[in-house]
């Protein structure tokens, strides 16, 4: 939903403008919605000595109209479409070597920070995108709520995801490793995370810290003790890339690719045309 922090989230995220400032808006159209569109992002960054080349996938427009059924619909089905890609690509006699894995392996989902509970509109996107990518819950504008605010409405979010058994991303799926089970056992104490990002690079004694200035002071955003953002940086980045691309491959796609051939898989001769295309482009290709 628009106002949420979602572009200076990522921009911080990743140390640079991913996401330009949006344009300003038109006065007389200004009061009506605009529909839900998918902004893609390549990004290329070097976390730790690792270089990381990541999809961003933006969703300006979604949860701003009354009615968002449509919205739904479009997201599950662009979600399926990289599944199906995949199932396609599994099922050709000659493989394409320059095919591209492009399901998403992580959705950040922006909870507005009400302070009582989930809305209907988180619970309905949750149960239907849950069963089809990793879904990690964020309070958005974390300082808008004061730390006992935040505490409570953790709690409340916590337990409407217990009762209406919402299928978020759990971080102790893969139970076999003991040392690492008890680390993402700390983490989930910490969903959903609270989230503050940066406007602002202030130098002091110890370097730049990056804050978010207020009136009254400022918030340092890479300090855990005052929101969740370099928590959630280093899971998203570092400490659990691989499980959410294995998670994805042998969970959530599995799932997905056993259902779809239950119930037939695609049509006859579907995937056999790309084959020949391919076949072309790489005959092309040696050509040039």
């Amino acid at each position: 939903q628009s106002g949420l922090g979602r572009r200076t989230f990522l921009n911080t995220l990743c140390e640079r403008e991913v996401i330009p400032p949006p344009e300003a808006p038109n006065p007389e159209t200004a009061n009506i919605a605009d529909p839900m569109r998918f902004d893609t992002y390549e990004v290329n960054i070097e976390e730790d000595g690792t270089r990381i080349s990541m999809t961003v996938i933006d969703t300006p427009g979604f949860g701003d109209g009354l009615d968002n059924t449509e919205c739904f619909k479009q997201l599950q089905d662009y979600i399926e479409a990289q599944f199906d890609e995949v199932l396609v690509e599994e099922s050709r006699i000659k493989r394409n070597r320059r095919y591209r894995d492009h399901r998403i392996h992580t959705l950040i989902y922006f909870i507005t920070p009400t302070g009582h509970s989930l809305r209907e509109l988180d619970i309905e996107l949750i149960k239907r995108l849950g069963e089809y990518v990793n879904i990690i819950p964020v309070i958005g504008r974390a300082d808008s709520l004061t730390v006992e605010e935040l505490a409570t409405f953790k709690q409340n979010v916590m337990r409407d995801i217990d009762y209406y058994k919402l299928p978020m991303y759990n971080f102790c799926w893969d139970e076999s490793d003991t040392e690492a089970l008890k680390e993402n056992r700390d983490i989930m104490d910490y969903t959903p995370f609270s989230v503050v990002t940066c406007d602002e690079v202030l130098d002091n004694e110890f370097g730049a810290v990056r804050v978010r200035r207020y009136p009254w002071g400022s918030i340092e955003i890479d300090d855990e003790g005052q929101c969740d953002f370099a928590l959630l940086r280093y899971i998203l980045l570092n400490s659990h890339i691989a499980d959410l691309i294995n998670y994805t491959e042998d969970v959530l796609y599995e799932n997905y690719r056993t259902k779809k051939l239950e119930v037939g898989g695609f049509g006859e001769g579907e995937g056999e045309g790309d084959e020949e295309n391919d076949e072309d482009e790489e005959v092309q290709g040696a050509k040039n």
